[in-house]
């Protein structure tokens, strides 16, 4: 999946891909062990068994450098969950989180999942933009591991 994405037209082109093969593991692996407060430490060596189980979404400016990723864990059926969403901070304000979600819901919509989840504590109104909303009933939720 690509796509080109621009706002306004002609100004701040934006490519957005899945191909794992563009990816920038060293430059996704500085943003989230050095800037993600989700991900402060994590090691390359997790970063990268992360995004070998995942679909990656990498954003690329108009020169190819990528500027943004998401990745998506899903079994393509019922269920997906996104995660270390990261725009890089020299290409903040410009929309393109919310374009790189909608990129995401939309790459998912063809497999007609049950839900898409995320865990976000700042980004709340980004993603109501695309489309999520507050689990309605967060009780009915549990984890397995600690709390941050």
């Amino acid at each position: 999946m690509t796509t080109t994405t621009s706002d306004p037209p002609g100004e701040d082109t934006y490519e957005i891909d899945t191909d794992p093969d563009r990816i920038d593991i060293g430059l996704v692996h500085h943003w989230l062990s050095t800037d993600a407060f989700w991900a402060l430490g994590r090691s390359r060596d997790l970063v990268e068994r992360s995004m070998r189980g995942s679909l990656n979404f990498g954003v690329y400016d108009g020169g190819g450098t990528q500027v943004a990723y998401a990745r998506v864990v899903t079994d393509r059926a019922t269920f997906a969950w996104l995660g270390d969403v990261y725009v890089d901070p020299a290409h903040r304000g410009r929309g393109l989180g919310v374009r790189l979600a909608t990129a995401v819901r939309d790459h998912l919509a063809p497999y007609e999942l049950k839900r898409t989840l995320l865990s976000t504590l700042d980004a709340h109104e980004l993603y109501a933009k695309v489309g999520f909303t507050p689990v309605p009933d967060p009780t009915m939720l549990m984890m397995l591991g600690p709390a941050t």
